[in-house]
This record gives C-alpha cells, structure tokens and sequence, in this order.
C-alpha cells in the first residue's frame, strides 16, 4: 500500500494506492469473514469457492466490505506514522478507480488546528479579591437562626411580611382556569417572592377564613409561553397562619449550634471559614481569567465540527444536570417551558461551544511550548492520597483504577501544573481604591 499526505488549510488529504495482490489479499479477505452467508448448489453452507460465489452473485459481491476494511487499515496506518495528523472528525473517502488491477482512492479530513500563541507570560490583571465584611457575619449568623427557628401558630391577627401562609388558591384569565393555576393547602412565605410578582404583597392583612380575588400580570419572559405577559385573577383563601421565632443570638444559641461555648468565638469561627471560602473562590476566578485572557491573545481557525461537537456536549450536560437537580426533568420539556427550541438552544450556546473550544486547544499549546509534563511520581502521589482518603494501600487502590480513570487523574494533575505556571509567571495586582489614588495625586501635585 502506497499513500501520499497533502495538507491543505485545515485539513489533510490522503491519497492511498493499493496494487492488484494487495487488493486481491483484502477481497479475499472478505470472502472468507463472509462465506457463510452465501448459498450454492453442490456446496454446503460457507464451503463454495469465492469464484463461484463471484459467478452467481457479481465479481463485486465482497467489494464492498473489502474496501471497508482496505481503507481502515490503510487509514489507521497512515495515522499511527504521522502523529502530527490529528483527525478531529470522520473523513470523506471517494474513489478514483478500483478493478482487478488495484484500487485507489483518497480521504479528507479535518485536523485539528494550529494556536498561534500570543502573550502568556508578562500579563497584568487585576486581581480579584473578596473580603469578609461584619455583614458577611452577620448574615451567616441569620441563616443558622433561620434554621435553628420554630414554627409558632397564629391565631389573633392578620398575615404580616415574613408570615408562613397555608392557602388555597384558583387562578384564571378572562374567566377561564388554566393549568397549573389551582392548588389547595399551599405554603406561601410572604416576602419570598416565589409567586408572581405582587401576590404576596396582597395577602398582606388578610385574616385566617377570608377569601379575596388578587389580580396580578405574569412577567413577559414568564417560563410558559401561554402565560407570559398576561393579567390573571387569583381566588385565594387564608386557611392558616404561622410564624417563625428565631432564638437569641447568644452564648446558648453558639453552645447549640455549634461546637463553641461562646458567640464571640462562634462569628470568629464564622469569619475564619468565609475567609477560607472567599479566597478559593478568589483564587478560582483569578485563574479563570488568566487562561481566558491568554486564551483571548492567542489566534485559531476552529472547525465548525469541533464547535458542533462541544455543544453536543453542552447539550448532554444540560440533560444530565435538568434530570438531577429538576426530578428527572426531560431537555424536550425544558424548551417547551422556555419557549426555545433545539436549533435556538445550539445558536445561543455557539459563542460559549466555541470559547471552550478554543481555550481547550490554547492549554494544550502552552503546555506543549512549555514542555509541562507528568511525572510518574506525581501520578504515584495523587494515587496514593486518593488510596488514603479510602483506606487502602496505594496497591491495593492501583488494581481498581482503569485507564480512563488513570488519564483523568494525569488531565488533572496536567492542568493544575499548567495553572500554577500561569499564576506564577503573571501578574496580580490590587485594585487601587479610589480614594488611595486620589491622595496619591494630591501628594505628586504637591
């Protein structure tokens, strides 16, 4: 087998040439995988002679399949000796001649691109910070009451802002229900603002027994299409009233709620741990716009297969994500409730599909031009913490890794070096406030 590589604008054409023997070799080939399934008088089953069977049924009866399989082969070799040919979709094969004499024919792929790289090193960002304010604390401290709160009954007077409401309720436009718009012994935090807008403002001052009609417009980008923008009427009735009493924010309350005995050291504790958050978040956006704004410098031509395929895998994900956190919520019913569609779902993600595209191939150039390798102990390393966190031997824990674990494990360890190169071989500098900045200028002036 012969074959010639020509490369064009992002792509490679392969030209292949197999002689007579060699496309013989892969007919008879598939005379042999497909025998069985031919009949011929005189012959048992799968025991006919390839001539015969080429008499009866047309000489080009195993063409088909020995060409399939003369390209694969063809195909993967050629691959497997020029490494730097990397496919990144199914290629298109046409034929220019095939007889007894040999076959040739040709395949156009598409490779992956080429990264121009532009600045990766010497970049000035503004560094991103968050810093734990006594509202921070504060609002902390709010949540665990909320959460350590009791229910109380009311009876003696009219529902007030943060009230719990058990209600029934039946909503219809222009006199007509519609679905979804009925519920009886609903809860309803007034002030949460989980009904439509002006709802629960309305049941302000309503009494246990009393029944109003509450008149609200559903927002124009309201989820059902059907509904959207529309003004409905709500039958509502107040069948109970309850309200939440929050504990003293004291010693007893920290002694209860956490691990100290005292509320000093438990907001010390508080603010420790926001710290702790705030600086992981920090650090995660920091990194996020150093890759980005390296990803923005650098110049590549992506195929359009690649940005179809990572909005194929966006779209997977959607689906993933919709089934776990919405009760197994089907993608097909999400655009319906949206008032999308597949084909406007794709257009919107095309931007996002193909940034995440590029950023993929900018990482990968960098750490080509940076030679960032894995090493062996490091892969020993994040093994044995892992072996640890379960248990086991770091023997033990290697038997029951595969492959592909094995290579998510190198990825990962692969982008932590190559973050870590980023963050060390930029700049980070501190927002200047504006009133440093100002004091500063009157000094110069002086």
């Amino acid at each position: 087998m012969n074959y010639n590589i020509e490369e064009k604008k992002g792509e490679v054409k392969i030209d292949f040439e197999l002689n007579a023997k060699e496309w013989d070799d892969a007919v008879n080939k598939a005379y042999l995988k497909n025998k069985s399934k031919y009949t011929i008088p005189g012959f048992r089953k799968g025991q006919a002679p390839r001539k015969m069977i080429e008499a009866m049924y047309g000489a080009g009866v195993f063409f088909d399949d020995a060409f399939n399989n003369a390209f694969y082969d063809s195909y993967q070799k050629a691959l497997e000796e020029h490494e730097e040919v990397y496919p990144v979709d199914e290629p298109k094969v046409d034929i220019q001649s095939l007889d007894e004499n040999g076959v040739k024919f040709n395949a156009v792929v598409t490779v992956k691109p080429q990264v121009k790289l532009g600045d990766y090193k010497g970049i000035k960002l503004e560094k991103i910070e968050y810093n734990v304010t006594a509202g921070d604390v504060k609002a902390e401290l709010n949540r665990m009451r909320e959460q350590a709160s009791r229910r109380v009954e009311v009876k003696d007077r009219a529902v007030k802002d943060g009230d719990i409401v058990k209600l029934d309720y039946s909503g219809s436009i222009n006199g007509e229900k519609f679905d979804g718009g009925t519920a009886t012994d609903q809860e309803l935090v007034i002030g949460s603002n989980t009904f439509i807008p002006g709802f629960e403002s309305q049941m302000i001052g309503m009494n246990i027994g009393e029944t109003k009609d509450i008149t609200v417009t559903f927002p124009k980008d309201y989820h059902a299409a059907d509904l959207a923008g529309k003004d409905a009427v709500f039958t509502v009735t107040v069948k109970g009233i309850t309200e939440k009493q929050l504990p003293e924010l004291d010693d007893a309350f920290a002694k209860d709620v956490s691990k100290f005995d005292t509320l000093a050291d438990y907001k010390a504790d508080i603010k420790k741990r926001l710290t702790e958050q705030n600086q992981n978040k920090a650090k995660i956006e920091n990194q996020n716009a150093i890759v980005q704004k390296v990803t923005d410098n650098a110049e590549v031509d992506i195929p359009q297969c690649m940005i179809d395929r990572e909005t194929d895998y966006i779209i997977e994900d959607m689906k993933q994500r919709l089934a776990y956190m919405y009760g197994g919520l089907k993608f097909e019913d999400y655009l319906k409730y949206t008032g999308s569609s597949e084909e406007q779902f794709r257009k919107d993600r095309a931007k996002e599909a193909a940034n995440n595209v590029k950023t993929r191939l900018t990482v990968e150039a960098i750490v080509k031009a940076e030679n960032i390798e894995v090493t062996d102990a490091e892969v020993d390393e994040a093994l044995a913490k892992m072996a640890e966190s379960v248990k086991k031997t770091p023997e033990e824990y290697k038997k029951t890794v595969s492959p592909q674990q094995l290579n998510y494990i190198k990825s990962d360890i692969l982008m932590k070096k190559l973050l870590d190169f980023l963050m060390e071989n930029n700049t980070f500098e501190k927002k200047e406030s504006k009133k440093k900045a100002a004091a500063s200028e009157t000094k110069e002036s002086k």
